[in-house]
């Protein structure tokens, strides 16, 4: 995904609202060798009823399995799994691209209540 592509159509607040974007805490890193593409397997605590929950992230480029443990991340938890190779991704983890079209997580510039739903 690029800059440069068209934005997406139009939705109501209402179709916003069904995605369900929570703050979770990363309590788990590994590398993820069996993925097609570079990837990190997460284990993302988003607390109270949702839990802990995993995530596979192609954010190799610009973080590093030592340096994720105890941050926090943005993730989509109301998506269905999907398989990835042998792995079950359970939240769509967040990121936007950086100057070099590779991917930066989307965190909280401070610490913040794990569970903590985006609006």
């Amino acid at each position: 995904m690029s800059t440069s592509e068209t934005p997406a159509p139009q939705i109501s607040f209402d179709e916003f609202m069904k995605v369900d974007i929570r703050v979770g805490t990363v309590i788990a890193a590994e590398p993820f060798p069996e993925a097609r593409k570079p990837a990190i397997k997460l284990k993302i605590d988003f607390g109270g009823e949702i839990g802990v929950k995993r995530s596979s992230a192609q954010i190799t480029e610009n973080h590093s399995v030592d340096t994720l443990v105890g941050s926090q991340v943005l993730a989509v938890v109301n998506f269905p799994p999907r398989q990835i190779g042998p792995f079950m991704s359970e939240v769509l983890t967040l990121g936007v691209p950086d100057g070099n079209g590779k991917v930066m997580l989307i965190r909280p510039d401070r610490a913040v209540t794990i569970g903590g739903r985006l609006y």
